[in-house]
């Protein structure tokens, strides 16, 4: 009897094993049809020459596929058959420090057509690396394909003189984004981040008003670097020597704290990018504060806990009078770019 039951199982297993396979075979049959028939992502007008169409779900294939290169799980001669290569980045975010240059990158990473370069490369602001050379600065950018294109960010290029002419010299025609926030809030969050690593290192730091405040004059001191970086016009003019003011889009990165699909979407635009980055892309964490990435059904992301620190209460006329010494800078500001702010 028990014999019976035994093969009668088997039997049973058998069979479910035969389905099972069957249902595997004619899910790969459906995967190979709806990638024939999926809607494509028109890249005309592209940064990259010559008109293509990218299968969205090839596109996110693709991502995956890179993920596990990147890991080393992936052999020369497969890098080279799908088509693998380091490009130079097609657009760079060049700045502003504390302006949400992080935030920015990782959520246009959201985008199928967009590959990042994780970390800040510092090739154009460091002399040493810049020496090395402009292939050197290719190895240091991730892997893609040709029909994407490839973004870094390093907000030092932002302040740093010679940065313009150098990425001239790479290309003339790359874009240029810019993110910025509201002048004073910047420069005291700036000052929050120097003093968490002044404190970690059981340094003291100079208070904010200190800093800001020339002590002999009461004036605001532009010798301090926080408040050299917020004057947003003085830093533009010297791109604008090189690069005409189309070829930069500006970001208001306090509207991209609280409604960043909307800025997301003007910067596929400028990037001549479909739009595909989605609703469904981004959800509010009520814990942190801020918005949190959605890849997919499976994987999400927030941005590091370092983001969005507390910032020391600073005297309320400090703050006032760097605000009325930013003004007029500001007002050039939104003269030259076209885009007019709320800042005081």
């Amino acid at each position: 009897m028990l014999f019976k039951q035994q093969a009668q199982l088997r039997q049973k297993l058998l069979v479910l094993g035969s389905l099972a396979i069957g249902s595997v075979l004619y899910l790969v049959a459906r995967v190979g049809t709806l990638e024939r028939l999926q809607p494509v992502c028109h890249v005309e007008h592209r940064l990259v020459p010559g008109p293509e169409q990218i299968p969205l779900r090839s596109l996110q294939f693709k991502r995956a596929l890179l993920h596990e290169l990147r890991r080393g799980n992936g052999t020369k001669e497969q890098l080279g058959l799908q088509r693998l290569v380091q490009q130079l980045p097609q657009a760079i975010i060049i700045g502003v420090r504390k302006g949400g240059t992080r935030a920015l990158l990782e959520m246009l990473n959201l985008h199928p057509a967009v590959v990042k370069a994780s970390q800040e490369i510092h090739f154009f602001d460091n002399d040493k690396n810049y020496a090395r050379g402009v292939e050197w600065y290719r190895s240091k950018m991730p892997l893609s394909f040709p029909h994407q294109i490839t973004i870094e960010k390093s907000p030092a290029y932002f302040i740093t003189d010679e940065v313009p002419e150098r990425i001239f010299k790479m290309n003339s025609s790359i874009k240029l984004l810019i993110i910025v926030r509201e002048p004073t809030t910047r420069a005291v969050s700036d000052y929050t981040q120097v003093l968490e690593g002044k404190e970690r290192k059981n340094k003291t730091y100079y208070k904010f008003e200190k800093l800001a405040i020339d002590p002999s004059t009461f004036e605001v001191n532009t010798k301090y670097k926080a408040v050299r970086t917020s004057i947003y016009t003085k830093h533009l003019e010297r791109w604008l020597k090189f690069f005409p003011v189309e070829q930069f889009h500006i970001v208001d990165g306090d509207r991209l704290i609280t409604d960043p699909l909307s800025e997301l979407t003007l910067v596929e635009h400028f990037l001549n990018l479909p739009p595909r980055i989605s609703p469904f892309n981004l959800y509010f964490n009520a814990t942190r504060g801020f918005y949190c990435l959605r890849f997919n059904i499976v994987f999400s992301k927030c941005l590091a806990g370092s983001k969005g620190r507390i910032h020391p209460e600073v005297d309320s006329s400090v703050l006032t009078k760097l605000q009325r010494f930013f003004h007029p800078f500001n007002q050039k500001f939104y003269q030259i770019t076209g885009r007019t702010f709320t800042w005081p």
